[in-house]
């Protein structure tokens, strides 16, 4: 009985709630920057100077690090549809709230409740693709895709209520209408049942119990992998413009150049994932290439030779392999998939923290020190994941 429901679940209209999870990222994408791109006419709004609304902004990290434990623990002990539906409706608070908000405290109370919604999405969306795949987390990768497609999409979206002299609050309102129309598309759709035994999921791998090295280099990637693309975004045009001697318009196209990597990135891990190469061995490249990268563009004689390592770090660092880490973290705990999402995200967060502090510190030695920095996390994830790879095999031969 319990297994035809098992199989029941995922089945019905699959592709469906697959397009709708994607779309929720997709709207997500919007929420990650549209606070940043509203800064000035926020600002006028609620009387306040610009700083004031990078403070309302912190809010949504706040509210990340404050429920990311809280919602990966929630969404194993009830569904993961409730999770995506409490994620979709403090998104709409947000998106309705945050325009008509005539305070900053006010505002930074919906810019938490944006925090809190990342995170219930996360608990629910994650852990729903890999147990629609049979503990294959080929799908999670595509998410950054959709995120990146509506971070593309707004910009363009404020320019033309900009140049038309329309209010700001439209493009909260686009995002405010696209999350309802998606929940009405996701509310009578089935999910798959949470924390099915990897029994049936195919590979013996999956039944093996980790141990706590293993589990331990799995949560301090969390917070390496999100720290190696944030410290690399936030100081490559500073180091270039600095240290390389590149003009304005050179130091920034490398982060463009990052960004086309990403994307390609995405597409190449979710081929080599759908093709089943495993997801250890992923990791340690991706992460080896990444750090010869960033050497790369430390040590690069040539405007060229830079740019292509910029890509080359775009593909490996920020092409989804962060994904890669969590779905391979799961494998281990597949009866506490949300709560693993959860610690791994919550690590992450920190990361968002912590890194302009630290290259805040070697930025006042040098430019050149703070893009170094970004050498060594990366070689600390690489390392972290080569630990994960000897533990497995040492399992394996035992």
């Amino acid at each position: 009985m319990e297994s035809n429901l098992t199989v029941k679940a995922p089945t019905i209209h699959r592709a469906r709630l697959a397009w709708s999870l994607y779309i929720n990222y997709f709207i997500h994408g919007f929420g990650l920057i549209i606070l940043a791109q509203n800064m000035t006419s926020l600002g006028a709004a609620w009387n306040s100077p610009l700083k004031i609304v990078s403070f309302v902004i912190s809010g949504v990290g706040i509210g990340r690090l404050l429920s990311y434990l809280i919602t990966g623990f929630l969404a194993d002990l009830f569904s993961r549809k409730a999770f995506v539906l409490l994620g979709m409706s403090a998104s709409l608070a947000f998106a309705i709230g945050t325009p008509f908000s005539h305070n900053i405290y006010v505002a930074y109370f919906f810019a938490i409740l944006a925090g809190i919604a990342n995170s219930a999405l996360d608990a629910g969306t994650y852990t729903t693709f890999v147990e629609l795949n049979g503990g294959n987390g080929a799908a999670t990768i595509l998410i950054k895709a959709f995120m990146s497609a509506g971070e593309f999409v707004l910009p363009l979206l404020i320019a033309q209520l900009t140049a038309n002299g329309l209010w700001f609050g439209w493009s909260f309102m686009t995002m405010a209408a696209l999350v309802v129309i998606n929940f009405v598309l996701i509310l009578p759709l089935s999910f798959p049942l949470p924390n099915q035994s990897p029994a049936q999921e195919g590979s013996g791998e999956k039944k093996v119990k980790p141990n706590w090295v293993t589990t331990i280099a799995l949560v301090l990637y969390g917070y390496t992998s999100m720290a190696v693309m944030i410290w690399f975004t936030q100081w490559i045009s500073l180091f270039a413009a600095d240290s390389l001697h590149f003009s304005d318009g050179q130091a920034h196209f490398l982060l463009s150049l990052y960004s086309l990597g990403s994307i390609s990135g995405v597409m190449l891990i979710f081929a080599l994932l759908k093709r089943n190469v495993k997801e250890t061995h992923l990791l340690i490249s991706m992460n080896v290439i990444a750090v010869l990268a960033l050497l790369g563009v430390l040590v690069g004689t040539s405007t060229v030779m830079v740019q292509v390592a910029s890509f080359v770090f775009g593909i490996s660092a920020a092409g989804g392999i962060m994904q890669v880490g969590l779905t391979l973290f799961m494998r281990f705990f597949p009866h506490h998939r949300g709560m693993v999402t959860g610690v791994y995200y919550f690590f992450g967060s920190i990361a968002s923290f912590t890194v302009p502090l630290i290259t805040g510190v070697l930025s006042t030695t040098s430019m050149r020190a703070a893009m170094t920095g970004d050498l060594v996390v990366g070689l600390i994830g690489s390392a972290l994941m080569l630990v994960v790879l000897i533990s497995e095999r040492g399992r394996h031969h035992g």
